[in-house]
């Protein structure tokens, strides 16, 4: 009842910056708290960044101070600002939300972040 797309992906420098986007449809007046996870090559997926209905933010150590979560209620979009991008950040970026209607957590499709040198 909740389907999530993402956009925003792909190729940088290191220290440059990328917006990634997550736009909800369905039953979108049932969100709750949101957030944005990563997974790379042999490594589990991992909480990079949550943000609840309030506004309230949680990041990840690695992220804090460079990326900034945000959600824009009307549009139904979350989204997520990298900036000093870092080689260790690369890895498929995953949108996921918690909703009151079942399987309650929904998951987007991914989106390749490739930080270079």
């Amino acid at each position: 009842q909740v389907q999530l797309v993402e956009s925003g992906g792909g190729l940088v420098q290191a220290g440059g910056s990328l917006r990634l986007s997550c736009a909800a449809s369905g039953s979108t007046f049932s969100l709750n708290a949101m957030g944005w996870y990563r997974q790379a090559p042999g490594k589990q997926r991992e909480l990079v960044a949550a943000i609840t209905s309030g506004g309230s933010t949680n990041y990840a150590d690695s992220v804090k101070g460079r990326f900034t979560i945000s959600r824009d209620n009307a549009k139904s979009t979350l989204y997520l600002q990298m900036n000093s991008l870092k080689p260790e950040d690369t890895a498929v970026y995953y949108c996921k939300a918690d909703s009151d209607v079942r399987p309650y957590d929904y998951w987007g499709q991914g989106t390749q972040v490739t930080v270079s040198s």
